[in-house]
């Protein structure tokens, strides 16, 4: 018998095991940074401080009410970093496990089978998976430290010791895609530095894509036609994506003398590429968002609610749920009868299943948005804003996160622990539950539109 058996044979299906170990985590990190040795002034930072950090950090969303270099202590920098971790790679390592088991019976008892229509990962040994994904998830944190700490230490003049624990700290923030930061802008100090810019976009752009999608680039990348249609959209999506996000901030603050404007070229094309990045779940910042433009606003709360690739760290609806839909679209103003991308046709289920994420996804935003927007006095972008990057667990503000009061920061505690389990467990949900029916109803057509 497992270590896990007695905790997971309380639950029947999958998707509650995701749920009861992140609220467990959460629980215990709360715990944690209540104490008051996790406070720089060694008094506890009060339940609701520790609560919503101790949630920001294990759904790696990286909202604060507290700065986190002055507030909290070493140790507690240390547990968040901890949550960040155990969120992160424990959310990596769920979803892809789920994304390779989805057979249509699933069970922890049952055979696992190679996906057809996937193609992306070896199914003959769940542990041999699990480690490819630790080791891929540290060799990257590690080299992404490297970089950090070389250039904290010889750029900024930090002794070793700190610019390892700097370089580490916000390796694993990055990699992550956790946005919590040790200074209190962020990384607005470092806006046209390249090397620390890049390393943290690029960390976050390959732990965004989902493991199964880098598994399969890394055997096939000169060959995309081979390439599965999970693998596709993914790639083609959020080269788009961030395309159009970085062409969007550098068209609409290009002049703005607050964001981009006292920047050269150079630095305004590197600051608008890492502001198009960071909507995708990452969090950091390296230009004042509260002083963007409301246009530039509204597009990151669309990156936000996209949000990256499946089976990764990232949140929002996903990248290849946005992909499907815009595939249907296609479909239906050309009056096809069925859904094709490439050389494949797209099952219905799969096509329900977006409609599904983005429809709930939609409705929760909107929800929320009202419900804060009656708790505060904050404009409607504002708020918007706020709730989206909760939801989207990308952590971003406009600077109003720490002034919503105790029933705001409950309302966002919850958006972001949904953001973070919703569409991996509704995904897994909606695919797992699927029954077959042995009869047909009679059609009856009705007015759309």
């Amino acid at each position: 018998m497992g270590v896990l058996t007695p905790f997971t044979s309380r639950f029947r299906h999958p998707a509650q095991v995701v749920v009861a170990a992140f609220g467990l985590t959460a629980a215990v990190g709360t715990t944690l940074l209540a104490l008051p040795i996790s406070t720089a002034e060694g008094v506890s930072a009060g339940w609701v401080a520790a609560l919503f950090t101790a949630t920001s950090a294990v759904c790696v969303t990286g909202m604060a009410i507290v700065d986190t270099e002055s507030h909290w202590s070493v140790f507690g920098e240390l547990v968040i970093a901890g949550l960040v971790q155990v969120g992160g790679l424990g959310i990596m390592t769920m979803a892809t496990v789920f994304t390779l088991l989805l057979s249509g019976r699933l069970g922890l008892r049952a055979k696992i089978a190679v996906q057809a229509e996937t193609k992306t990962l070896s199914m003959s040994d769940v542990r041999h998976v699990l480690r490819k994904v630790v080791v891929f998830s540290l060799v990257c944190e590690a080299i992404a430290a490297v970089v950090l700490t070389t250039r904290f230490m010889t750029g900024y003049d930090e002794p070793f010791g700190s610019a390892l624990y700097l370089g580490v700290f916000h390796a694993i923030s990055a990699f992550n895609d956790a946005g919590f930061a040790l200074w209190p802008d962020s990384l607005i100090r470092f806006v046209s530095d390249g090397w620390i810019c890049l390393t943290v976009a690029i960390a976050s752009i390959i732990s965004g894509l989902g493991f199964p999608v880098v598994f399969e680039l890394a055997r096939s990348w000169r060959r995309p036609a081979r390439w599965t249609i999970l693998t596709k959209i993914t790639v083609w999506v959020t080269a788009v994506l961030l395309v159009l996000g970085t062409l969007a901030f550098l068209v609409i603050e290009w002049r703005n003398p607050r964001t981009l404007g006292p920047l050269d070229e150079g630095g305004k094309v590197l600051a608008a590429f890492f502001a198009a990045v960071m909507p995708r779940s990452a969090g950091f910042n390296t230009l004042d968002i509260s002083q963007m433009h409301p246009s530039s606003w509204l597009t990151t709360d669309v990156l936000m609610f996209i949000g990256g690739g499946s089976a990764g760290t990232a949140g929002g609806i996903k990248v290849t749920t946005i992909g499907l839909l815009a595939f249907v679209v296609w479909a239906e103003l050309r009056g096809e009868g069925r859904v094709n991308i490439g050389h494949r046709s797209l099952p219905d289920t799969a096509q329900r299943q977006a409609v599904t994420i983005t429809a709930l996804g939609v409705t929760i935003v909107g929800l929320a948005t009202y419900l804060l927007l009656a708790l505060t006095p904050y404009s409607l972008d504002q708020v918007l804003f706020e709730v989206v990057a909760a939801f989207g667990t990308a952590g971003l503000s406009t600077g109003i996160t720490a002034n919503v009061g105790t029933a705001g920061h409950l309302l966002l505690v919850v958006l972001m622990f949904i953001g973070r389990i919703g569409p991996l467990t509704l995904g897994s949900a909606l695919a797992l539950n699927r029954r077959a029916r042995h009869y047909e109803l009679p059609e009856e057509r009705v007015i759309v539109g």
